[in-house]
């Protein structure tokens, strides 16, 4: 990696566990490039204000994770401004919970397209990169408890977060060679915009009601608890860092307990 002002990329960065990835790795001495939708646009004009007043240089700019074309515009951009890309977070995600009998071909390749589709074309863009720049790299995957276990209502959201660490593991494969390393992280629930509408979405198909789904997670966590997107973030950090250089091909779980390897 760079000696000096290495630059991430954080793919789904205006909010949640993202927004805690691009602060925690502006902290940690990076120059950080952010995308999300254009539904995002003022939360990521205000987190690039964010980087830069922590002395990092920002860039913010729109893009679909799904659409090859804006993901190679986007690195090309961080690339031609910023002067070459050492880590790429590729954490945009969307998650739905319905039943298999219930889930539509719609839903089912949408979710695939943002969350497969989508972890693909960041791994592939950010590789080609960093192999042409002959200085390694960091490629990080955003990977999920039901991607070690799933769960009743997610057999879609499961099976996508399965699939990343599939990816992971052949990027791990093709690319150590480059001195490349590609791991994924694994949260468990976590607090975050998209876990209240998972936990208002779950308590309207179980009947349960809002916050039942948080209390019956937290009890099955060895902490009592659900994660703050800070919490992710450490461990990004690390995967990001020189420190993290002898490990790859890994799927880590962050989810206070539950899941045991």
């Amino acid at each position: 990696m760079s000696s000096q002002s290495p630059t991430a990329i954080v793919t789904g960065g205006a909010s949640g566990i993202g927004r805690a990835v691009a602060l925690r790795l502006a902290s940690d001495g990076f120059n950080v490039a952010i995308c999300d939708l254009s539904s995002q646009e003022a939360a990521m004009k205000a987190l690039k204000a964010e980087i830069e007043a922590k002395g990092r240089k920002a860039l913010a700019m729109v893009a679909n994770v799904s659409v090859e074309k804006e993901v190679n515009d986007f690195i090309s951009t961080v690339v031609s401004q910023f002067g070459g890309l050492d880590v790429m977070v590729a954490n945009a995600g969307v998650a739905v919970l319905t039943s298999i009998l219930e889930t539509t071909m719609e839903e089912w390749e949408h979710v695939f397209s943002t969350n497969v589709k989508g972890t693909l074309l960041c791994y592939k863009a950010a590789a080609k990169v960093m192999i042409e720049q002959n200085r390694g790299g960091r490629i990080i995957g955003a990977s999920s408890l039901a991607g070690k276990k799933s769960a009743a209502l997610c057999s879609t959201y499961g099976s996508t977060k399965f699939a990343i660490r599939s990816l992971t593991q052949t990027a791990a494969c093709e690319f150590g060679k480059f001195n490349i390393t590609v791991n994924a992280y694994a949260p468990g629930l976590t607090d975050t915009p998209l876990l209240t509408k998972m936990d208002a979405r779950v308590g309207e198909l179980m009947q349960s009601g809002p916050g039942a789904y948080k209390e019956m997670m937290k009890g099955q966590a060895a902490l009592g608890r659900i994660a703050e997107p800070g919490e992710i973030a450490n461990l990004v950090s690390f995967l990001a860092s020189k420190e993290s250089s002898f490990i790859t091909g890994q799927t880590i779980c962050i989810d206070g307990g539950i899941w045991f390897d």
